[in-house]
């Protein structure tokens, strides 16, 4: 341990911990609302008072056992605080993190518990200023006293000389425009003199800080940026520097002894019982049920970087020695890490299952409501999502119920903070970081909702990105959907190449195609509905094109085009891709792989091992183009085409077209930029055409060979593809398939499998 940190390095290494904990609590102070803790329910309010009180009185009490065993000597006004905030504290970081990892931030417990432990922690602070206050070096009560008066007028000179001045430079901060660099160093020049004023007044440092966060403007993109460029700097690598100090000053040889070791457990069920019987007494006063109480009053006891912050305060002012601050550091370790599995074992949200009939667009009943629920990565989604709903809403009522989700990523660098302010539902978030994006998201869509007949319910999902499709699945099975509408991982650039901004999302769409329950469709797009601005119902002028192959995919892209040509801007051309003559003369066979070289070819297509009755899914899909083809060929009943005139008849168009060169074929078609949308199965169950293609190899093969072929990086298409699985009643694997050609008459046949079982399939 000398070698890594030698004694000469210590007084390096606390001043850069130090500076990196000044500029946390400025963090802090700058995502804290005021004005929103003002809002909080009576209800959290109660619990917060509670949570404090109880668990304060606690340690005081245990503070009398400590000062006549382990920490004789110490000054007894300021130890007897000093024991009753580290008892109370509620570490708020950790407690927002804990809830966003187990998915309960926007559950009532969640948000209870946040609304409580905000409280709590501005109580804490105010608590933590008196002990400092009190455990100054001179033993004079007049001292303190002068201390804490001098802090009261540093407070109110910040709120009334700083916060205006601060407030001035965040409205000379525009929307939209790089915030000013001089402003930016004026703000962190005030950080440090705001520290360096409390400090000489006889408080600790950081609450300088702190104050300073507070005065800065909440609105505008001012806070946002500063944010963005601190952030990462001081948790990054201040942050854990103040960690490994805190490590160093802790020595757990000092306990020893039966004692010392009985003191630790004292401490610990004092802080456990006082914490969550306060919590959970009021809770159950207040109707709470005794599940949720018991899971708030475990979630109020987490402690973590505050409670070290706490520590590290009282042991450098004498009022901690060294067996009392090890025992209390092991205190804080403890109760944080029993929350997590305490929480998760007594608290799982009730998700019943809603047992609904319509998870696809084809149904029995085309009048019924349709639901769809649209996720977004970011805003830059907004446009086309909107468009192509609008294109996709029908005529008829109730005709759709839109259900927006924004998936926000849970990062190690996301601020705990921040992820609350994004899962809040009720209005009135605590914190405003990136208030102006989320914004944009929500006024959009509510923008939509009144010019349209779509009902809007919007949502965020604040998720680990490998478990993200788990809520995608979980909410589209309560809120009883019938699609799910994905943007794909890749973005169109200016050049027109599509680029990968974040590879997680292709694992998101990946999982959701694999277990949801319902439809699903993927969008990629290339600015073709309507670019980056939202289009009014009057201007939408869209020429789509289903390419139909056959089998379930196929058709629920079918019945959804046949939707979309309702819409007077829409006009639908369907293409029916058929064997030709030269294709007749061989046969395309299918082999599933075994499980261990499936696992070896990740870049080749997969089917689906599901059974199928050859005979019933070719009858479907006659029947599905028979719709289609009686349309075309009368207009005039189209329900949207209604009064449309001698125009009607150009309403949809309906082709055959035979071949045996699938790509060659589609290609064609797409690079004649006659449309603005494909739609297109994913083609689990491939016919002899799409089978052709399983030897080819795939960039992105879980959007099917089709799909993949028209956003593939070597051809030059300008037009969007909005890629559609059906749902199975039964989900099955699917795996990947080796291919051989035959000359023998048409047929496609897969060979049973040891791994895998699939009936043959011909046409």
């Amino acid at each position: 341990m000398n070698t890594i940190f030698p004694k000469r390095s210590t007084p390096v290494l606390e001043s850069v911990a130090n500076i990196g904990l000044l500029f946390f609590l400025f963090l802090v102070g700058l995502e804290l609302d005021f004005q929103a803790i003002k809002r909080t329910g009576r209800k959290a309010l109660v619990i917060a008072a509670a949570g404090i009180t109880l668990p304060f009185v606690a340690g005081v009490g245990v503070a009398y056992v400590l000062r006549a065993t382990v920490s004789k000597g110490v000054s007894y006004g300021p130890f007897l605080v000093f024991m009753g905030v580290s008892l109370s504290i509620t570490a708020f970081p950790v407690l927002a993190r804990i809830l966003a990892e187990l998915k309960l931030l926007t559950t009532d417990v969640g948000q209870m518990a946040m609304a409580a432990a905000a409280v709590n922690d501005v109580v804490a602070w105010v608590l933590l200023a008196l002990a400092v206050a009190l455990s100054g070096t001179d033993k004079s009560p007049v001292i303190s006293v002068y201390v804490l008066l001098c802090g009261i007028g540093f407070v109110v000179f910040m709120f009334l000389v700083v916060k205006p001045i601060m407030t001035r430079i965040g409205h000379r901060s525009p929307d939209n425009e790089p915030v000013s660099e001089t402003y930016v160093c004026i703000t962190l020049a005030g950080v440090l003199a705001s520290g360096f004023a409390t400090d000489a007044i006889g408080i600790h440092a950081i609450f300088g800080a702190f104050v300073f966060g507070l005065t800065i403007p909440k609105d505008g993109p001012f806070a946002g940026m500063l944010i963005e460029k601190i952030e990462d700097f001081v948790s990054g690598l201040l942050l854990p520097l103040y960690f490994a100090s805190s490590g160093l000053k802790t020595n757990v040889a000092t306990i020893h002894g039966g004692t010392a070791w009985g003191l630790l457990v004292l401490v610990i069920a004092t802080a456990c019982a006082g914490k969550i019987l306060g919590t959970f007494l009021v809770a159950i006063a207040h109707k709470v049920p005794c599940r949720e109480a018991l899971t708030m009053g475990f979630l109020m006891n987490t402690k973590g970087l505050v409670e070290l912050i706490v520590l590290n305060i009282g042991k450098d002012r004498k009022v901690l020695n060294d067996v009392t601050f090890a025992i209390l550091v092991l205190m804080a370790l403890f109760t944080t890490f029993i929350t997590t599995p305490v929480v998760t074992a007594l608290y799982k949200p009730a998700r019943k299952a809603v047992p609904y009939k319509h998870r696809k667009i084809q149904r029995e009943k085309p009048e019924d409501e349709l639901r769809i629920m649209a996720c977004l990565h970011s805003a830059r989604n907004i446009p086309a999502m909107i468009n192509l709903i609008e294109a996709s809403r029908g005529i008829r009522k109730p005709a759709l119920s839109l259900y927006i989700m924004h998936l926000v990523e849970l990062s190690e660098r996301s601020s705990a903070i921040m992820m609350v302010h994004k899962a809040r539902k009720n209005g009135l978030p605590f914190w405003n970081r990136n208030r102006h994006q989320q914004d944009q998201i929500v006024v959009a869509f509510e923008a939509y909702e009144q010019l349209s007949k779509v009902k809007v319910r919007p949502m965020i999902d604040i998720s680990a990105i490998q478990d993200m499709h788990e809520d995608i699945c979980n909410i589209a099975d309560q809120k009883r959907i019938a699609m799910i509408i994905l943007p794909f991982h890749k973005y169109q650039r200016v050049d027109g190449v599509l680029e990968t901004l974040n590879l997680g999302f292709r694992n998101v769409n990946h999982n959701v195609l694999k277990y949801a329950p319902c439809s699903v469709g993927i969008l990629v797009d290339r600015g073709q509905l309507g670019g980056q601005s939202q289009l009014a119902p009057s201007n939408v002028d869209h020429h789509i094109v289903v390419l139909f192959f056959g089998g379930p995919d196929d058709r629920e892209a079918l019945v959804f085009g046949r939707r979309m040509a309702e819409h007077p801007g829409i006009k639908l051309t369907v293409i029916r891709f058929l064997p030709d003559t030269e294709f007749n003369h061989t046969a395309v066979n299918l082999t599933p792989l075994p499980a261990h070289e499936d696992e070896t070819h990740p870049q080749v297509y997969k089917f689906s091992t599901a059974e199928m009755n050859k005979e019933q899914e070719k009858e479907m899909d006659e029947e599905a183009l028979q719709v289609i083809n009686n349309k075309a060929s009368n207009p005039g009943k189209s329900p949207g085409r209604i009064g449309a005139g001698d125009n009607a008849d150009e309403s949809i168009v309906y082709e055959e077209r035979e071949t045996s060169n699938t790509v060659a074929s589609v290609l064609e078609i797409a690079k004649s930029n006659r449309y603005h949308m494909f739609l297109v199965g994913r083609g689990r169950f491939p016919s002899p055409l799409v089978a052709d293609l399983a030897d080819r190899t795939a960039e992105c093969p879980e959007l099917g060979p089709i799909g993949d072929l028209l956003t593939s990086s070597t051809v030059p298409i300008t037009a969007s593809v909005l890629v559609i699985q059906q749902h199975d009643v039964i989900h099955k694997d699917e795996v990947a398939f080796s291919k051989t050609v035959d000359s023998t008459p048409l047929s496609i046949s897969c060979t049973q499998s040891p791994d895998v079982h699939r009936n043959s399939i011909s046409p």
